[in-house]
């Protein structure tokens, strides 16, 4: 069959809605805790938030210029703006039947979350002192008529549009601008009213001299990504910070409003928004930032409502109180996030910053976070003495704010910071340290799947990897003199890099795979998966007889269980307690069969990002992964599968419950850490417990 067939591909949109879809359903599983499927509101709505700022924004600008074709499925922009229009209206009754549902039990737990015209009396007084002394100091009203033009309304504006008449019966309109600084919601005991409610309620407060016909709460979203001209930039951070800027003056992609809005109301948003009405989204009983609700998610009070937080073990051979690097001598180790702690990662830059043996510390920076205790360590050890030389990606998209302050930070205090390669985006996740030990250069090595960012590692899983192995350490060494030089030519001799290295590399140990026939076997666990080539070779590997598992968490354009192409292809994606990251490629009868990634299946990845792959030579370390793997193969709680059709089903639970979050938090919470060796014993009796019992 000609693997160029349309049919072969799914589109890659129309499979992130599907994505967002898993999320959602999250909410409706009664036997999570009621704020715990509330979370899942949460994130449905920031993913769809980032994903109306950059993929619906980009579709519209590929229409307007005209582009028919973007992908290997031939969808037209416009023919996906449609498909992706028709979809969410129809998964909003899903979304507010789930919030509703979750609010009624609730309030069998005394939590309410209410309108102002639903509340007691009892709450009034407190409710008007809460508005006159927080609230009305700080919103913005805003009259609208020939003197006063529609204001600039910044991407994710949010407020109220008002519908007004005069003593001389003259309709006029208004808006009312929320500030985000102002919490989303006001709370008085066990009550969470949404502001914007209270805004309306003492509207004619605000308005003074006006009878208020109607109004509605609304909000806005922009595209919001950036195009940089970086050959023509003298200073990239001044032009990131002119294109930061620049996000709040994008067209408008979407406007929300409440299905209680009047014609009137919509036509003067249509007017001054320049939007069409099929981008207009009305809500009805639920709150229109529904990534405001980790307000109620996080209030601490009510922490008994989500699942319980677990508490990642340092183990073997980092559970002593012991020099870090000295138990790197001794053995690599690799550590499972957030089953296995983060702390080594802190305490590897932290010791290296305050070790007088220490030389150079170099590492790359995607998203550290807001509050970076290894940007702290890395300013001290630049105040010590130390070579410093920091990589911090600018372009890292929605965290440019926070890595534009630890560069200029870090610069000033006299690191060597290098804001990225020009074209490319370094996505990469390396740290070295070199000390001077015994006269000698002794190099030692952290790798990882995830970000250097200590809050994100307790909800993400993903892969950390420390090594003195001294070609890893070379090739090291070579990869940040490619990242502070101007060579284009670099080749790494046992780690890989993108954009020369890992796909040609993939493609090679997929086709590897493929001539095993019947014999061959893949597990390619990765966040996406979209590239055509990548794709094309795993059909091939299928139609010679070897057998292929994915697990992907997200977009997947393969299409499964087609006969003479696909039908030796399982699909699964997992969404539960912890958001699944890592990128784990494994090829049964490769000489090293395992290898971890920064990189996802995706052209940007691959071609136009700068990644790192890393070969797990260890036998006892690589077993682990692939245990984990097979763990989450054998998952029936939170693992889907992908049809030929494009829908994912729930996998059937069988005799025996198995969530793999679940399994592995018991059994890492069960460990003695006794063993002067590395431990893989969690994951090791885990297996052999699976085993017997199937």
């Amino acid at each position: 069959m000609d693997l160029n067939l349309t049919e072969l591909y799914f589109n890659r949109e129309l499979s992130w809605l599907r994505f967002n879809s898993r999320v959602i359903s999250q909410a409706t599983d009664v036997k999570l805790p009621p704020l715990e499927r509330l979370k899942f509101i949460a994130i449905y709505g920031t993913n769809l938030d980032e994903f109306y700022m950059i993929r619906v924004a980009g579709l519209k600008s590929l229409f307007q210029a005209g582009v028919q074709e973007s992908g290997a499925d031939k969808i037209t922009p416009i023919e996906q703006l449609e498909e992706i229009n028709k979809y969410l209206h129809k998964e909003q009754k899903v979304l507010e039947s789930s919030y509703n549902h979750i609010r009624k039990e609730l309030e069998s737990e005394n939590i309410f979350i209410k309108d102002c015209h639903q509340i007691d009396e009892k709450y009034r007084d407190e409710l008007e002192k809460i508005f006159f002394e927080d609230i009305y100091p700080v919103i913005i009203p805003i009259a609208i008529d020939s003197t006063h033009p529609f204001p600039h309304l910044n991407n994710l504006s949010f407020g109220l549009a008002v519908k007004l008449v005069d003593k001389e019966n003259s309709v006029k309109h208004g808006l009312i601008r929320i500030p985000r600084t102002v919490p989303r919601f006001v709370k008085i005991d066990n009550l969470f009213i949404p502001i914007d409610s209270v805004v309306e309620h003492f509207i004619e407060e605000i308005f003074v001299g006006f009878d208020i016909l109607r109004s509605t709460t609304f909000r806005v979203t922009r595209n919001a990504d950036m195009e940089i001209a970086e050959e023509e930039a003298d200073d990239f951070l001044e032009i990131l910070e002119e294109g930061i800027r620049a996000r709040n003056k994008g067209n408008f992609v979407r406007l929300e409003l409440l299905k209680s809005t009047d014609d009137d109301l919509i036509k003067f948003f249509v007017k001054h928004l320049h939007i069409s009405k099929s981008d207009i989204y009305y809500y009805k009983n639920i709150p229109l930032d529904l990534g405001s609700l980790w307000q109620i998610v996080g209030d601490k009070k009510l922490s008994h409502l989500v699942l319980p937080s677990f508490q990642p073990k340092t183990l073997p051979p980092f559970d002593k109180n012991q020099d870090i690097f000295k138990a790197i001598e001794t053995q690599d180790v690799l550590l499972y996030h957030p089953f296995d702690s983060f702390d080594p990662i802190l305490k590897f830059i932290q010791q290296a910053s305050r070790d007088d043996n220490t030389i150079s510390i170099r590492m790359t920076l995607y998203r550290a976070g807001p509050k970076s205790p290894i940007v702290k360590s890395l300013l001290d050890a630049v105040r010590d003495g130390k070579q410093v030389t920091v990589l911090v990606e600018l372009k890292a998209r929605f965290d440019e704010e926070n890595n534009v302050q630890w560069a200029r930070m870090l610069e000033k205090a006299g690191a060597h910071v290098v804001y990225g390669i020009p074209k490319l985006k370094v996505h990469a996740k390396i740290a070295q340290v070199i000390k001077r030990e015994n006269g000698k250069l002794k190099s030692y090595l952290h790798l990882a799947t995830g970000n250097y960012n200590p809050s994100t590692a307790k909800i993400y899983t993903d892969i950390s990897y420390f090594t003195t192995k001294k070609s890893f350490t070379d090739d090291a060494t070579r990869f940040f003199h490619f990242l502070t030089g101007f060579s284009t030519h670099t080749k790494l001799n046992k780690l890989l890099m993108s954009p020369t290295q890992i796909k040609p590399k993939l493609l090679k140990l997929i086709d590897g795979e493929a001539k095993k026939g019947e014999d061959g076997y893949i597990i390619l666990k990765s966040n996406s998966l979209v590239d055509t080539s990548i794709i094309k070779a795993l059909y091939r590997a299928s139609q010679s007889g070897c057998k292929v598992d994915l697990i992907i968490r997200g977009i997947c354009c393969l299409v499964p269980n087609i006969k003479g192409v696909s039908e030796n292809i399982k699909v699964h994606s997992i969404i539960g307690k912890y958001l699944e990251h890592p990128r784990i490629y494994y090829f049964k009868n490769a000489s090293t069969p395992l290898y971890i990634s920064s990189a996802d299946l995706m052209p940007r990845n691959l071609i136009r990002r700068v990644e790192l792959m890393t070969p797990i030579e260890e036998t006892n370390l690589s077993t682990k992964i692939v245990q984990i793997l097979m763990l989450q193969l054998r998952d029936n709680m939170l693992r889907w599968e992908l049809q030929s059709d494009g829908e994912y089903i729930k996998v059937p639970i069988g005799d025996k419950m198995i969530d793999n979050h679940n399994e592995l938090e018991f059994y890492v919470s069960k460990i003695e850490n006794k063993s002067k060796k590395i431990t893989n014993n969690y994951v090791e009796k885990l297996a052999l417990k699976l085993l017997e019992e199937s």
